[in-house]
């Protein structure tokens, strides 16, 4: 395997997950008697320009097809998420009735809306047509294709420039970054701005986030690479913020490297400088992290070994990729340890997980079963879903967090360790 970006050759092992399906291929009851496909899960660091990588096992366009099963409006931290950086971004840019606004990756309308409702012309970008079509019901154009160079210069040719280029969790969704990140040039208006947003490798490392590794994530992004790889581009990273999202995420804002009407922030020289001190640019910086992913894995095995002796009853919450992450590598097959998942979203209920095979049922079924414990699988949105939840507290139902290490919450979000 050869770096996805520079193209030299990759030696070293970042972290082995084994074999799983792809974490968002949902199964009905029907396809629960037939083979199910595992892919390897092996990531790899470049010892060149550091990135980190996984192989495209399986097809991007067979991950993202008609029945993807996610749609970023069932949560609702992200959309408002999204309101805020709109909020963010008008007034910073001052976009108005005449500029255009292009989403990558736009799902199912649940940024670009915000700008709709200001006014500002929008376009959607998404290959999954199941989310587009709810996008396009909210009034938001959108074409139901892969973003890359050839997408970029239709676009170009039509005269349909953005001035803004939003990708949200996109970046290290696309095999070939290199076609990715030409597409974004390609695309942007002479004095536009692009925001990508996506998760920090620095606090995958730090926090042991290794359940963020899944078959949909092709790369693992510091700042350091990435303004290499805009760089080759021909494009330059003029800011950067450090948002909350997804257990740690980055902001980076980017321009054409001709356009001199934005100053380049001190935040940047300043991230670079972060990523150099904690050693993104060595090699051992990305040693141990296979022992410390196993360290979590047994603990998480004992923690349900525990419970099923005690007879405790556990279910989990949140039927999201890093879960099936975490439940796949730890081997958990069948509902004897976690009995079932719930989630918000119609289009995972009532289908069932990959590899482990465990039901996923609606919010309903808590209060019908009162579990003991829940395992928050998203961890990422623990409040959120502990304040959704907090009606447990009154069969003295705690939560439970998995990542970076095992963690027990109450109702009352009073916490104490394992």
């Amino acid at each position: 395997m050869n770096c996805r970006f520079c193209k030299k050759p990759l030696h070293n092992k970042f972290v082995d997950l084994v074999n799983c399906p792809p974490s968002n291929s949902f199964l009905t009851e029907k396809e629960l008697n037939e083979p199910e496909v595992y892919y390897p899960l092996t990531t790899y660091v470049c010892d060149n320009c550091h990135l980190v990588q996984i192989e495209e096992y399986k097809k991007a366009k067979d991950i993202f097809n008609n029945e993807y099963v996610y749609f970023s409006s069932y949560s609702k931290s992200w959309v408002e998420h999204a309101r805020r950086y709109v909020s963010a971004m008008m007034e910073r840019f001052k976009f108005n009735e005449d500029s255009f606004v292009i989403e990558i990756a736009s799902n199912d309308g649940y940024l670009l809306q915000h700008f709709k409702e200001q006014g500002v012309p929008v376009l959607g970008i998404e290959p999954t047509h199941n989310t587009a079509e709810v996008a396009i019901l909210k009034g938001i154009p959108t074409l139901t294709e892969y973003f890359g160079a050839a997408t970029a210069q239709q676009l170009a040719d039509n005269k349909r420039k953005g001035d803004l280029l939003i990708g949200n969790n996109v970046l290290a969704h696309v095999p070939d970054i290199n076609d990715f990140v030409e597409g974004l040039k390609v695309a942007l208006n002479q004095n536009g701005v692009i925001t990508m947003e996506f998760p920090h490798l620095l606090r995958l490392v730090e926090d042991c986030q290794f359940d963020t590794i899944y078959h949909e994530h092709f790369s693992y992004l510091s700042f350091t690479t990435v303004q290499k790889i805009f760089g080759a581009h021909g494009l330059e990273l003029f800011d950067v913020e450090e948002v909350s999202t997804h257990g740690g995420s980055l902001r980076i804002f980017a321009k054409h490297q001709t356009d001199e009407s934005k100053a380049i922030s001190p935040r940047v020289a300043a991230m670079l400088q972060k990523e150099e001190q904690a050693g993104v640019t060595t090699t051992a910086y990305y040693e141990n992290f296979q022992e410390r992913v196993d360290q979590i894995k047994y603990d998480f095995l004992d923690f349900l070994l525990e419970q099923k002796r005690a007879g405790k009853k556990v279910i989990g919450y949140g039927a999201a990729a890093k879960g099936n992450t975490l439940l796949n590598y730890a081997g958990i097959k069948g509902c004897d340890l976690l009995q079932f998942v719930v989630d918000a979203a119609p289009s995972k209920q009532n289908k069932f997980l990959p590899g482990s095979h465990i039901p996923v049922y609606d919010e309903a079924k808590i209060a019908e079963f009162q579990p003991d414990y829940i395992i928050i699988l998203p961890w990422n949105l623990k409040n959120e879903v502990m304040e959704q939840l907090k009606y447990v507290q009154e069969w003295g139902c705690q939560f439970v967090t998995c990542v970076p290490g095992i963690k027990v919450y109450d109702a009352r979000l009073a916490e104490a360790t394992f």
